[in-house]
């Protein structure tokens, strides 16, 4: 991926019920992010999250169970190994993310680690101002947080490339503004 050509993957998820989902924001897939292959991935995933804003960062893996977060969106960053990941609830998809990826996750849009290298460390982080809570599947007043989910701002800056990012140009325009 280079920042003329981010070749960003789209993806919607309709409401799933137990796992309500965004349907008015994609999760965004950022296939190996150029710059972060030099020296220690983990260090520069943390760098690049962080001078774009995002931050209360974590070093984990992935939970194996169907959770998603209903007052913040999520970025993680795949710092070493690979992970099939089911995204968007049981009737999601799930994808193949290796080292060098990249997935911006709405808020709301359920995740689930399905398999996982010995070696797979993830980078997590969130938008400024945001301290994420989380939930598993089917838990909590269901119209509650699809309210909290539809109260989350879009953020300022992309985790990755920051202002100009596609993140705020595609979020913003499937908000319709």
């Amino acid at each position: 991926m280079t920042e003329a050509d981010p070749g960003v993957e789209a993806h919607y998820f309709e409401d799933g019920g137990a796992v309500p989902n965004n349907p008015a924001l994609p999760l965004l897939v950022y296939r190996q992010v150029s710059g972060l292959g030099l020296g220690d991935m983990a260090t520069a995933i943390e760098a690049r999250f962080g001078q774009n804003g995002w931050g209360q960062g974590w070093r984990n893996g992935i939970y194996p169970f169907h959770h998603f977060h209903s007052n913040a969106h999520e970025v993680l960053g795949i710092a070493a190994g690979r992970a099939k990941v089911r995204f968007g609830g049981a009737s999601g998809i799930s994808l193949e993310i290796l080292a060098g990826d990249v997935v911006v996750i709405p808020a709301g849009v359920g995740h689930k680690r399905e398999e996982g290298s010995g070696a797979l460390l993830v980078i997590g982080a969130y938008p400024p101002g945001r301290d994420p809570d989380l939930v598993r599947e089917g838990d909590g007043d269901g119209r509650a947080l699809r309210e909290s989910i539809r109260a989350v701002p879009v953020p300022d800056t992309d985790p990755v490339l920051g202002a100009g990012g596609p993140l705020v140009t595609i979020w913003r325009e499937a908000q319709g503004g």
